[in-house]
């Protein structure tokens, strides 16, 4: 039997280390986003982006593949449980999303993709960084956004699937924000 390929740390919130999170919320804050779904891939433990986005009653499903963010999330819910109805976050591998589970999104943050795809995920048959890219593009409704983290240490791998996404479903490059590349849907 093939083990689970997951995180065992956790991540802090670190602005200058990592400031997607930050950047994230910040784009949505001066967008003016309000009533949105959004998929955020990579928790932290600091759960920002969720906590922040339930101010504008976005709400966000979240995922980790850390069993310490996973924990951390259940006892933020534990202390604050109206967050709950606006922040769901899951402990599992993002390349075994199955889209009849999923909802229809305004905006995908993929900040981590090429980070964590081993080849232990496909000892059980896990999606590739593109196949995951594509089901979450595909639940995102016209005009939604997908994200990508410019200073991710696997960016170049990010950038090749923004590219391929362009050429296999409706979508163009919009204005970056930060360090935030961003495709939008095309209706």
């Amino acid at each position: 039997m093939n083990k689970l390929n997951y995180w065992n740390q956790t991540w802090s919130l670190d602005e200058a280390q990592c400031p997607c999170d930050l950047h994230l919320v910040q784009y949505l804050e001066e967008k003016g986003v309000k009533d949105a779904s959004i998929f955020h891939f990579g928790t932290g433990n600091h759960h920002i982006v969720g906590l922040e986005a339930a101010k504008a009653n976005n709400a966000v499903l979240g995922i980790t593949a850390s069993p310490q963010e996973y924990d951390d999330y259940v006892e933020l819910l534990i202390k604050n449980p109206r967050l709950g109805h606006t922040y769901k976050a899951y402990f599992g591998d993002i390349y075994q999303l199955d889209p009849r589970l999923l909802p229809a999104f305004d905006y995908a943050a993929l900040f981590h993709v090429g980070e964590f795809r081993t080849p232990d995920n496909d000892s059980y048959g896990a999606l590739t960084d593109l196949e995951m890219t594509l089901i979450m593009a595909d639940k995102l409704r016209p005009g939604g956004e997908v994200m990508f983290y410019t200073g991710s240490f696997a960016y170049d791998k990010a950038e090749g699937v923004a590219q391929e996404l362009m050429k296999l479903r409706p979508f163009a490059p919009a204005p970056d924000y930060k360090t935030l590349k961003i495709f939008k849907k095309q209706a």
